[in-house]
């Protein structure tokens, strides 16, 4: 399916590696330019010229962090009017919500929730007026399902989700979606480590993930292309009637009906 992007150009925050980068190549591949973002320079430009070889596509970079306002202004000085946007930051640290100082609360708002709306704030206006946009947040399964101790994540991004929800409405007469997209498990570096920090004598990171995978409906993990392709089906000019939604990635371990 031609998704009608080609020539279209994309801000994709946090996309040197994982389900980030996933979505980068996927709009790559459907002749989208791209500006990248991440806070590693290394990891960013490995990622750019492998894109850059396999499509041909015109892709800039620009190392920040996209939870800070300098780091936001560099990426709309670099991209001030792109047509679609992915919004995509690292989750907080796991614990205990007694640990948690404001300070760790504010951190989670600023990556997870402020940084997104920001983002939003400063390229939606511009979408409305070329009557086209698309803009996918990279949330997380735990909106719809809670993980217990990733209480600051569930709290930031349930927090996106709820203003998105309004604001989708009030755009998509002007041929502008927002949508977002909740991954479970996916095989990416971040998924390993955590399983690597949980090994031990008695159970190594290979049992564990085993586990894991068996746990799951699907018996496996997500590939992030499979991630990366659904972003860009959102994106697509043939989207236009979805809005508003959250789309759960997980192989099924969601146990809801909606």
């Amino acid at each position: 399916m031609d998704l009608g992007l080609a020539g279209k150009t994309a801000l994709v925050c946090a996309s040197s590696k994982g389900l980030g980068r996933a979505c980068a190549v996927s709009l790559a591949r459907e002749g989208v330019n791209l500006v990248m973002s991440a806070r590693g320079v290394e990891a960013l430009e490995e990622a750019a010229a492998a894109i850059r070889a396999e499509t041909g596509v015109q892709v800039t970079t620009v190392a920040a962090d996209v939870a800070t306002a300098d780091g936001r202004a560099r990426l709309l000085a670099a991209c001030p009017r792109p047509d679609i946007l992915v919004n995509n930051a690292g989750g907080p640290k796991p614990g205990d919500f007694r640990d948690w100082s404001r300070d760790d609360w504010i951190a989670a708002l600023d990556a997870n929730m402020l940084a997104p709306i920001e983002l939003i704030r400063a390229t939606v206006d511009g979408m409305i007026e070329r009557r086209f946009g698309r803009i996918v947040n990279i949330t997380s399964a735990a909106v719809k399902m809670p993980i217990e101790t990733l209480g600051l994540s569930n709290g930031a991004r349930s927090g996106l989700t709820g203003f998105v929800a309004g604001l989708a409405r009030q755009v998509v007469a002007h041929n502008v979606t927002i949508n977002n997209l909740l991954p479970g498990p996916f095989e990416t570096d971040r998924l390993l480590n955590t399983i690597k920090a949980a090994a031990s004598a008695s159970q190594t990171t290979e049992q564990l993930l085993e586990a894991r995978r068996q746990r799951n409906p699907a018996k496996r993990f997500g590939d992030p292309a499979e991630f990366g392709d659904a972003c860009a089906f959102l994106c697509g000019a043939r989207a236009g009637f979805i809005t508003g939604q959250n789309l759960v990635m997980d192989g099924g371990a969601y146990p809801g009906t909606m």
